[in-house]
């Protein structure tokens, strides 16, 4: 048994790893502000005593004494950080720091959610660990972006400097249960208004594509990450390698729900990433023969599923 703290714990993805960490025995501490994260996504977990909630904003320090951490406090979808995007800075930035400093004091291994947007508006495709990616340092997904690629900096300066034992991993797009469904990113939104009747709104020329990976995929992946040797720190991509275009997703959504929605097309939002695919065989390699075993069909069923009955608890 391990104590194992969690920021953003009370999130989309944050949640499913508290279940699986809990369920492997461990004691969990879960720290999140509320800000994207939501009480009902970990209050089944309140019983568990081996499971603690603090509500705290990782921008100020936390001790406790623990022996491995999971950075993944940061709002993810643009309608979220882009809302307040120097507090989505100083989450990625200080907060890091501040979880490196506690890994630092207490000696825990710990493990950094990094993104996909790291490589930006990719000119490699498929997109390998290798490729340092072609982002816009001013634009308005900067905050996102750039912040990643900062807190993935300080966790390499603090491994070469400090020798604090780090693992780092790129998460490619992510959908499942607990995922807010006004969000804003795309499987949501095409969800959602597929399920209410109205018109899926698809930016550009729908032709853009990107890769979905099942939560439940991305959570063994990130665990058997931490489990791995101190000689394994990464970045390791995770991430469903099949590619998908807006409209074949679209397409999909409507088929699976019933619904009599249109498409209407709307102009592509600034530094939107044309193509999004992992190149996983690092992943693969080093991780015990990990890939996703949840193909989107599925994936989607079981989303499609959580969306109707959210939907249902707010009429």
């Amino acid at each position: 048994m391990s104590r194992i703290l969690i920021t953003g714990g009370a999130g989309f993805i944050g949640s499913h790893l508290c279940d699986r960490l809990l369920s492997q025995g461990n004691e969990v501490i879960c720290i999140d502000n509320l800000f994207t994260g939501r009480r009902k996504n970990i209050e089944h977990n309140f019983p568990n005593h081996n499971f603690e909630f603090v509500r705290h904003d990782i921008t100020a320090p936390y001790l406790a004494e623990v022996d491995e951490i999971y950075n993944l406090a940061c709002p993810a979808s643009p309608v979220h950080y882009q809302y307040n995007p120097i507090k989505t800075v100083k989450t990625s930035v200080m907060g890091a720091i501040n979880m490196l400093g506690l890994a630092k004091r207490v000696k825990a291994k710990i493990l950094q959610a990094s993104t996909s947007e790291v490589y930006g508006d990719p000119n490699v495709h498929p997109q390998t660990e290798e490729y340092w990616g072609n982002v816009n340092t001013i634009g308005i997904r900067s905050c996102y972006d750039e912040g990643k690629r900062c807190a993935e900096t300080l966790f390499m300066d603090y491994h070469r400097q400090n020798a604090v034992r780090i693992k780092i991993i790129r998460i490619f797009n992510t959908y499942g249960e607990r995922m807010d469904p006004f969000d804003g990113r795309v499987v949501s939104n095409f969800i959602v208004q597929a399920l209410k009747g109205e018109d899926i709104t698809i930016f550009g020329n729908g032709l853009q594509t990107r890769s979905f990976q099942y939560v439940d995929d991305l959570i063994e992946g990130m665990t058997r990450m931490m489990g791995t040797n101190d000689s394994i720190i990464g970045p390791v991509n995770i991430g469903n390698p099949n590619e998908f275009t807006m409209l074949e997703l679209a397409t999909k959504v409507i088929d699976l729900t019933g619904s009599s929605s249109k498409l209407i097309f709307k102009d592509l939002p600034s530094d939107d990433p044309k193509q999004r695919q992992p190149n996983i065989s690092k992943a693969y390699e080093l991780l015990d023969q990990w890939q996703p075993t949840v193909q989107l069909e599925e994936g989607l069923i079981k989303t499609i599923k959580y969306f109707d009955s959210e939907l249902k608890t707010m009429k």
